[in-house]
């Protein structure tokens, strides 16, 4: 009993769930892995709202806000607000992040999947931090914004894998069965991310060509808006495509439940963030579409990252319902 109770007491691992398995970590560590996420794709969008409303220089100097002051002052009017507000932010990011780190430091010797992805996502603070210092220093060079962007979208990889492995049980953990994708879906699932890689990458050159500078004295980078705009769509088609052959192939062979979830989820997204980019393009891009669409990308960023894991770990959350009803039929039978 004793040896028990020392268990409970250095171990962040709560009750049984139904299906008699443990899960490796506690709530507060799924919880904080979820946040984690959650505030990555939130920065993501209230740096849209800073660049939207030209608010990109509304603190014109880094890390002060201006030469003489660390915050807004009330000469720098709501732009001032709007960026200040922003760089706020930063520290509830990093809030969150030091407590993922600590969520699972007692555990870091079992799991350090969920360490080395806790610390990865806390160091990608102030490398951002600094990168958006070099924004404001280059007057918002649209390749340095396109950056700033590109770095978000890795972290938000980073934080779906994070949530992804927070959810594994112990047997799950030290599982080695192969990938759930068949030999012949993964080269499919791999064009899938790359694919969602790319339409992103060229969503950020036709932001970057685009009227929405952040400030309006930024600079462009000099491409055609209408060809750049031609040249993203291609790889959102090869997408879409891609997505189609993938569903027939998991749903004809009856693949494990959670790999058809996770596409389900990415044809989900792809689907309405190729709704909100045709009706942004066709209405001159108005601010509030331009923002939604920046949320789209990340959140086609992290369900894209989730097809990846799932296809490609050999350790994956949750169960396969299809295999769960199978195995009850048979009891049942016998």
């Amino acid at each position: 009993m004793s040896s028990a109770s020392s268990g409970r007491a250095s171990s962040p691992v709560v009750p049984a769930q139904a299906d008699g398995t443990k899960p490796a970590v506690n709530k507060t560590v799924r919880a904080f892995a979820v946040a984690s996420l959650v505030a990555n794709i939130g920065i993501v969008v209230t740096g849209g709202a800073v660049r939207l409303t030209a608010s990109g220089l509304g603190c014109p100097e880094w890390p002060l806000c201006t030469p003489d002051s660390l915050t807004t002052t009330p000469e720098m009017g709501i732009h001032g607000i709007i960026e200040f507000g922003n760089r706020l932010l930063t520290f509830v990011l990093a809030a969150v992040a030091f407590a993922m780190v600590y969520s699972v430091w007692k555990i870091r010797a079992e799991r350090r999947d969920l360490f080395k992805l806790s610390i990865a996502l806390l160091a990608g603070i102030p490398a951002q931090a600094l990168l958006g210092g070099i924004t404001v220093w280059t007057g918002l060079n649209p390749w340095i914004v396109g950056g700033h962007f590109i770095v978000s979208m890795v972290l938000i990889v980073l934080a779906t894998i994070l949530v992804n492995r927070a959810w594994l049980s112990p047997q799950q953990v030290a599982s080695t069965n192969g990938p759930l994708a068949t030999r012949t879906l993964r080269p499919l699932l791999g064009a899938l991310g790359v694919l969602s890689a790319l339409s992103v990458v060229l969503g950020v050159i036709v932001t970057g060509s685009g009227p929405h500078a952040g400030d309006h004295g930024a600079a462009r980078n000099g491409f055609d808006p209408d060809l750049v705009t031609r040249l993203h769509v291609v790889p959102v088609y090869l997408l879409v495509f891609a997505l189609v052959v993938a569903l027939y192939l998991v749903y004809r062979h009856a693949a494990d439940g959670r790999l058809r979830s996770s596409l389900l989820l990415l044809t989900v997204v792809v689907i309405i963030q190729a709704v909100i980019g045709y009706t942004q393009h066709f209405m001159h891009l108005p601010i509030l579409l331009v923002g939604l669409h920046m949320l789209g990308a990340s959140l086609l960023t992290a369900a894209a990252a989730h097809v990846v894991f799932t296809g490609f770990s050999r350790q994956v959350p949750g169960t396969d319902p299809v295999a769960r009803q199978a195995g009850a039929a048979a009891s049942r039978r016998g």
